[in-house]
């Protein structure tokens, strides 16, 4: 059996619950056999998820016949379940928290790819083996609030773009009273991106290529929220080892995986 650890909490299946859609019956005349229960197809999700299992392997935990998780799966992923949930949740943590859009930090974190697929290529890290880059942005507390996925061999200053496109909220506009600013590494040093990101209304904080490694005192730092993320979305086994062949599964993957961290963190208040 599954431990409980693995598993969809009370506290969060009431949240994901009103985003499941309908199931159609397909049977000529309204019969069939009774379909297997939601909570328990997304209990096996969320299995696969923490553990990297195979779905072949559901058949021998007693949450859900392997076939009938990976079906729904399918079904959910073509019904854009997992991006509404993270961007619902990030809609509910905004109205009753508030993302801090002040600070925001950005960064790519390359994964294996064993098994190749969608928009992977040779990871420069690895001795070129088959590998996938996520652009990940955060708001100043961690919360990510966009992804973009690539090739390992992807360079992340070519991703910024993408990756702010990809925030599924509306970012507000800054102001005087309220700036913005967004905290990049050495990597993303280049003066067309500081204009693009002023452009964007937000302050760069880039450190220049050669600049040495030290932060001034009194400033406090701000993109370990941003690696505390990663390390974050690394927890789940299916995350860190990209098994997905097709990339709307291992993106339906990182969106659970992010909805998962925005409504844990309103559950924990």
């Amino acid at each position: 059996m599954a431990r409980k650890t693995y598993l969809v909490s009370d506290a969060l299946w009431e949240k994901i619950l009103p985003f499941i859609p309908p199931r159609e019956n397909s049977h000529p005349r309204g019969g069939g056999r009774k379909p297997v229960d939601d909570r328990r197809v997304m209990n096996a999700i969320f299995y696969v998820l923490n553990t990297g299992s195979q779905w072949n392997a559901l058949n021998d935990t007693g949450i859900c016949p392997s076939s009938t998780a990976h079906d729904r799966f399918q079904k959910w992923v073509k019904a854009g379940l997992f991006h509404r949930l993270w961007e619902e949740g990030l809609l509910a943590y905004d109205e009753a928290v508030g993302i801090d859009w002040t600070w925001l930090s950005m960064d790519g974190a390359m994964t294996k790819a064993p098994l190749g697929g969608e928009k992977t290529g040779p990871n420069p890290t690895d001795r070129a083996k088959d590998g996938v880059k996520r652009s990940t942005p955060t708001d100043a507390n961690g919360i990510p609030v966009g992804l973009a996925v690539a090739a390992a061999n992807e360079n992340d200053i070519t991703l910024v773009a993408a990756t702010m496109e990809s925030i599924p909220v509306l970012r507000p506009l800054p102001t005087e009273e309220a700036p913005q600013h967004l905290c990049l590494d050495k990597g993303y040093d280049a003066r067309w991106l500081r204009w693009a990101i002023s452009f964007w209304g937000l302050t760069p904080h880039i450190r220049s290529r050669g600049e040495e490694a030290k932060r001034d005192p009194g400033v406090p730092a701000r993109r370990w929220v941003m690696e505390r993320t990663h390390s974050w979305l690394n927890r789940s086994r299916r995350i860190l080892i990209h098994w997905e062949k097709r990339l709307a599964n291992y993106t339906a993957m990182l969106h659970l995986r992010c909805a998962i961290l925005v409504f844990g963190k309103l559950i924990a208040g």
